[in-house]
């Protein structure tokens, strides 16, 4: 094998990281703030819910896009996130290094979940705001297990 040989190998072995990184990096945020979105639980509620509430609507709304912003409400209720989750592994595609990434929520409430809203249930800080700070850890650890 040649010096150039090598350059090459070692030149696909580092895009074939880079795509795992990025690739397991955005399905783990993803992932995490799926399963930190609070469900709503009506007998928590101060006033009385509409009619046939169930709660898991923001849970539902949790997306993957690359590129852009995609900003696309859908209307189910996915109380348990697994729907969710399946939707952004599914979209993250096996060559994702190099490409920018959205994980967003386009429900007009998320905010105030964000902001503490749902105090039942949310992380103290918001589930957008404890998932950024452990951001570089989990990259930390993603990267050293790759080989």
């Amino acid at each position: 094998m040649s010096f150039s040989d090598d350059i090459a190998k070692f030149a696909q072995k580092a895009a074939n990281n880079a795509d795992i990184l990025v690739r397991k990096t955005v399905i783990d945020i993803g992932t995490r703030l799926v399963n930190r979105t609070p469900v709503g639980d009506a007998k928590y509620w101060k006033s009385k819910p509409p009619a046939g509430y169930v709660g898991g609507h923001a849970r539902a709304n949790w997306s993957h896009s690359e590129g852009v912003r995609v900003v696309q409400e859908y209307d189910t209720i996915d109380p348990s996130g697994a729907a969710s989750n399946i939707r952004i592994l599914s979209s993250v595609p096996i060559k994702a290094g190099g490409k920018v990434h959205f994980v967003q929520n386009s429900v007009p409430y998320i905010q105030a979940l964000e902001d503490g809203h749902s105090k039942r249930q949310c992380p103290p800080g918001g589930m957008v705001a404890l998932t950024a700070t452990e951001f570089q850890g989990l990259v930390n650890e993603i990267a050293g297990g790759l080989k």
